[in-house]
């Protein structure tokens, strides 16, 4: 078995995709004409997006993310996470905790996207 997708529920698809275009630099793999689903190019594993409003219609009950008390987190791995932080934030991600140095040795930023995703930055473990 293989991990195939993270799907994240979002207000507006096409502001995510473009969000996370312009902020770590993913390129679009598919974007579904009625705009209520789209896929980022990530490596192995597909980042996507679903519209809340599509997942109602499926019988589904969205909830928003709160990065001020998340459930989960994603992460994007960069040997400069000062400078990912700096184009996340001018992307319009918002701080949420700077870089800071971990007791093992992996330097950690997390932002929050427009609908409250944490999203941590963060060297490669043993960098």
């Amino acid at each position: 078995m293989q991990f195939a997708y993270t799907i994240l529920y979002v207000n507006d698809v096409g502001a995510s995709l473009a969000f996370y275009q312009s902020a770590f630099g993913l390129s679009v793999r598919f974007q579904h004409e009625s705009g209520d689903y789209g896929e980022l190019n990530t490596g192995a594993t597909v980042l996507a997006f679903s519209s809340r409003a599509l997942m109602r219609q499926l019988g589904k009950n969205p909830q928003p993310a709160r990065a001020d008390a998340p459930c989960s987190e994603m992460a994007f791995s960069t040997s400069d996470v000062t400078a990912a932080v700096q184009r996340a934030t001018a992307a319009g991600a918002t701080l949420v905790q700077p870089a800071t140095e971990m007791p093992w040795g992996q330097t950690v930023a997390y932002v929050a996207d427009s609908d409250g995703f944490l999203i941590e930055l963060c060297t490669p473990m043993g960098a």
